[in-house]
């Protein structure tokens, strides 16, 4: 189980580009910033610490918007991930990828005429095809 966050700033998505150390989806599609939920931790919880992790960013505010379940194989590794989708308000203006040999090789405002659904994980995607029917 996962949390990501949908950030949105003047017409541009804040997307993190996967490394090779991304478990479920391809490196170097972009992907929404968040991951996965430790054991015990608390869904806002988790996306508070990943967005830290992978963003610089920290979380003023976020709103459960949508769900979706995924499946995927990679590395012979059959994977089924439920993720949860939160608008959210983040504090701070540049990002920067804290942490270090993580899934996130590079974070970006990107503006959304810029990106079309090959550069996109399917979480990714989907999260855009959410933003775009709030717009």
């Amino acid at each position: 189980m996962s949390a990501y966050a949908l950030a949105l700033r003047e017409g541009r998505v804040l997307l993190a580009r996967l490394s090779d150390a991304s478990p479920v989806f391809e490196p170097g599609l972009w992907h929404l910033p968040g991951g996965g939920i430790d054991h015990g931790e608390q869904p806002v919880q988790a996306l508070e610490r990943e967005l830290r992790e992978e963003t610089g960013l920290d979380l003023v505010e976020a709103r459960l918007v949508d769900s979706r379940a995924y499946t995927a194989q990679r590395d012979g590794v059959h994977w089924h991930l439920i993720a949860l989708f939160y608008a959210v308000r983040l504090a701070g203006e540049v990002p920067e990828v804290v942490e270090v040999a993580g899934s996130t090789e590079a974070v970006e405002w990107i503006p959304l005429a810029a990106l079309d659904e090959t550069m996109l994980s399917p979480a990714a995607a989907d999260g855009l095809r959410w933003l775009a029917a709030e717009a």
